[in-house]
């Protein structure tokens, strides 16, 4: 009846892409279905269009056995038993959820959709949407089930998360709830079953999570800070063969496409009463602001060059999105008297390379902590910011 047993939908992507080829890797006919061109020109001679470690090898397997396909014609959509929408719910300027991007998408492939098909709801969504999206499909009298099984994925490591990370699966119908087992025990035979509102509501708490944390962090090594006490002291005397405190993390920029988003898509859907949401986001949000306030308590800011050494969102990737360091950039622009960015995953235009930038900088912020970093030997004379604490000195500013 179908002709592949999966089609992706957004399946270039970080998420989509590790996704479809580990599933074609598992035995299933898969094709990835996107908008970008050159992405696909780029997956097709057996290339990653992102950092995605251990992937490569996968990739060109699947692609040299048939196993795998890239398509740019929604029409694929019509031939898969499968449809994997890994198309999330983003939120606009006033932190709203914005719905519209998930109703229009649906609308732009109506005419794809058939009787028969399983639709799998991949990214994190709005709690309710999993409902919301089977109600429109019985209204369209299309004939279909549908499922939310949220990626659990640390973006660069999919390939191995993918197989050693439980599957949360749910489903508006014990139908749908069986053929989502069986599309995932591809990948793991650890699957945990739950309502589509709990799987929701766990995607989103789970991010949300990690926020909170990283915030906490944040606001203790400022704390530390302010009176002068290297918070790596403190953390490294809190976390020591002591068992209740281990999980707490490092102080840094925590940014990206999710876990602010997500801390405001909660905050929404709770009618805007999460104070510990809002507050995790002020924390983290104004750690830019933070460290340049006290780097002008301290120096000339007018008079000197500052350095930002990282300008992806998290170490050992080339994404960019949400990233902190564009806002400290921002910042410094205002106050410094020069601002140099490298990063070495992403080649962009306005970038150096590091070692022209510690030449040039009289302040050498890290924003991100990428392993290539661990290796510089910083020259006596300069200034070094190191706030997730990569050359082992500890921070105070």
């Amino acid at each position: 009846m179908f002709k592949y047993d999966v089609c992706v939908v957004g399946g270039f992507g970080h998420v989509g892409l590790p996704l479809a080829i580990s599933l074609a890797d598992g035995g299933k006919k898969v094709v990835s279905l996107d908008i970008n061109p050159k992405s696909m020109e780029i997956i097709k001679t057996g290339k990653m269009p992102f950092v995605e470690y251990d992937s490569e090898p996968v990739l060109k397997k699947v692609l040299k056995n048939g196993n795998f396909s890239l398509s740019l014609n929604p029409e694929v959509i019509s031939e898969s038993e499968v449809i994997v929408i890994v198309i999330g719910t983003p939120v606009d300027e006033h932190l709203n959820p914005e719905f519209e991007l998930m109703g229009r998408m649906m609308e732009s492939y109506k005419k794809y959709f058939r009787d028969g098909h399983l639709i799998v709801l991949r990214s994190t969504v709005y709690p309710g949407t999993t409902d919301m999206i089977d109600r429109w499909f019985k209204s369209n009298k299309i004939n279909a089930d549908v499922s939310f099984c949220p990626e659990r994925i640390a973006e660069g490591y999919a390939m191995k998360e993918l197989k050693e990370l439980p599957q949360i699966v749910s489903a508006t119908t014990d139908k749908g709830l069986k053929r989502a087992k069986k599309l995932f025990s591809v990948l793991t035979k650890d699957l945990v079953e739950l309502k589509p509102i709990e799987a929701e509501l766990a995607k989103l708490f789970t991010n949300v999570w990690r926020y909170i944390k990283f915030a906490t962090a944040n606001q203790f090594f400022m704390i530390a800070n302010d009176h002068k006490a290297d918070f790596y002291k403190i953390h490294k005397a809190m976390t020591y063969n002591y068992p209740r405190a281990k999980d707490l993390p490092r102080p840094g920029f925590a940014a990206g496409p999710c876990l602010f988003k997500d801390a405001m898509q909660l905050a929404s859907f709770n009618n805007n009463s999460f104070y510990l949401g809002h507050s995790a986001m002020l924390v983290n949000e104004g750690l830019p602001n933070y460290l340049v306030n006290r780097l002008k308590l301290k120096y000339k800011l007018s008079d000197m060059k500052v350095g930002i050494l990282g300008m992806a969102f998290k170490s050992d990737v080339d994404d960019k999105r949400e990233s902190l360091s564009y806002k400290l950039k921002k910042i410094l622009k205002f106050e410094a008297k020069e601002v140099y960015l490298s990063d070495v995953y992403i080649k962009d235009s306005g970038f150096m390379g590091e070692e022209e930038l510690i030449k040039k900088s009289d302040i050498i912020i890290i924003a991100t902590p990428h392993k290539e970093y661990n290796k510089i030997r910083f020259p006596k004379n300069k200034i070094i910011i190191d706030i997730w604490n990569i050359t082992g000195k500890g921070c105070v500013i």
